[in-house]
Formats: C-alpha cells, sequence, structure tokens
C-alpha cells in the first residue's frame, strides 16, 4: 500500500511511522489523519510487527499541529463530526490498539500533534522538542482527546495551565512533568526507541495487548478496570504464550512466544 503522506518502514518486528508533510510541518489533515489510520491498522495486523514507531520527519516537527486551512470555515455541526470522526479513526483507535505504539516527538508537537502523541501508549522526545495545546489562541479548545489526556498525564492543575494560557513546554519540562518518558539527542531518538522496542518484543505480545486493555480501561466512564485485570487476566491462561513463558521458567530458559 503506497501513502501520499507518510513513510513506512518494517524491519526487525518493528514498524516506524514517519508523518511526511515536511512543508507543513507534518500538519494532520484529513488526508493524513486516513492514512494513518490505514497504516496502523495495517501494521496492527502484521503478525511480524510487535511494535509501531510514529514520528514525523525532518528536525523540526512531529506534528505542528492540525491542519487549521481545512475547517477555518466550518459550521457547529462541521466541527462536531470533525472531532467525532478524527477520535474514532485515530485517536481513540491508536489508545486502544493492541499493538504497542510509541511516539518519537522530534520537534513540535503542538495542537493535533500533542494530541496524537499523548493517544500513543508513551512517549519519547528529543532535546529541541516542544509540546503544547494552542487552540485557545484560535477561539476553539482541543478536539483530539487533549482535554482528557493530558490531564490524566501531567495533572488537572498543569493541564488547566497549558491549555489556557496556550502555552509550549520544552522537552525537560515534559519529563519532569510526566509527559515523556526520556529525552534524547534528535540523534538518539529513533536509536532509543528501537531499544526500548527491544526490551518489549521479548515478551508475550498477547500478554502485552491484553495489559494495553487493561490499563486503558481505568480512564473508560462506566467500566470497572479491576474487572477488566481478572478477565484479562484469566484469559491469558488459555495462551500458548502463557504455556511458553511459564514452561521456559521451569526449564531455566529463554522463552520463544508464538504470539497466540
Amino acid at each position: 500500500m503506497s501513502f501520499q503522506n507518510l513513510l513506512i518502514d518494517i524491519s526487525n518486528g518493528i514498524a516506524t511511522i514517519t508523518i511526511n508533510r515536511p512543508s507543513k510541518l507534518n500538519a494532520l489533515n484529513k488526508a493524513t489523519i486516513e492514512e494513518l489510520h490505514e497504516a496502523i491498522k495495517s501494521a496492527n495486523n502484521d503478525s511480524q510487527v510487535k511494535v509501531i514507531i510514529l514520528t514525523g520527519s525532518g528536525e523540526k516537527a512531529f506534528v505542528a499541529g492540525a491542519d487549521i486551512s481545512e475547517f477555518a470555515h466550518f459550521s457547529v455541526n462541521e466541527g462536531d463530526r470533525l472531532a467525532a470522526k478524527g477520535q474514532e479513526l485515530l485517536f481513540d483507535f491508536v489508545q486502544n490498539l493492541s499493538t504497542p505504539i510509541i511516539a518519537a516527538v522530534n520537534g513540535f508537537a503542538l495542537g493535533g500533534g500533542l494530541e496524537l502523541a499523548m493517544a500513543c501508549h508513551f512517549r519519547l522526545a528529543s532535546d529541541n522538542a516542544k509540546m503544547g495545546l494552542p487552540e485557545v489562541s484560535l477561539g476553539v479548545i482541543p478536539g483530539y482527546g487533549g482535554t482528557q489526556r493530558l490531564p490524566q498525564l501531567i495533572g488537572k492543575g498543569r493541564a488547566m495551565e497549558l491549555v489556557m494560557t496556550a502555552g509550549m513546554i520544552n522537552a525537560e519540562k515534559a519529563l519532569s512533568y510526566g509527559l515523556v518518558n526520556y529525552v534524547t539527542t534528535q540523534e538518539e531518538l529513533l536509536p532509543t526507541c528501537h531499544k526500548i522496542a527491544g526490551k518489549i518484543m521479548r515478551n508475550s505480545s498477547v500478554a502485552i495487548g491484553k495489559a494495553i486493555n487493561a490499563v486503558n480501561a481505568n480512564y473508560k466512564d462506566g467500566v470497572n478496570g479491576f474487572e477488566t485485570e481478572i478477565e484479562n487476566f484469566g484469559a491469558c491462561f488459555g495462551t500458548e504464550d502463557f504455556k511458553e513463558g511459564t514452561t521456559a521458567f521451569l526449564e531455566k530458559r529463554q522463552a520463544n512466544f508464538p504470539g497466540k
């Protein structure tokens, strides 16, 4: 499958998806959101892919926001549909993906860009990265989950300040806030992501998918995360990965998980 706005590389069990609109600082337009959905879905369905890394092309931006020109003249109903469709197609889809997806934030992650990074399971940033939700400076609010995920990650007070001031924070402050897990140089960003991916890939992909589901359950209204954990824990006992993992442990050898 070919894409106009993405670069795809799959090797050694890792799918690297690069948003490639450098002239627009990789801004998200409708076509890019649709392509990201298809690319991520394809990687998630590929049994050879164990980890997905999402990043932006160039050294300036991960994603510098949404493409404002596409919705500047939208009506109330059109704005509502824009947010609902985007969340369903990409942002919620990414958050609930069973394959681990890491955001490699290699520059500006603003508006929809930060929302996309926050939807990923965790984030690494290069030391030149800047992050923020500047939507109120345009007379609108974050519409792709930003008002929900940012407080979950950094706390209500800090999130309120960032949203209301439309300000940006640098990578070190993002690290201190818990918004990103690591800060590296630009050159070491992807290699560090690959190093972490390698650690992930040694474990059961089935168990990881169920763990993602259980962790996410804690943040869903009307869902008891403990009950989801119990259900997923029990389900693991019926998998080939569980049989292999426990057998390998008892035989004092490294497990070779079949991913089933």
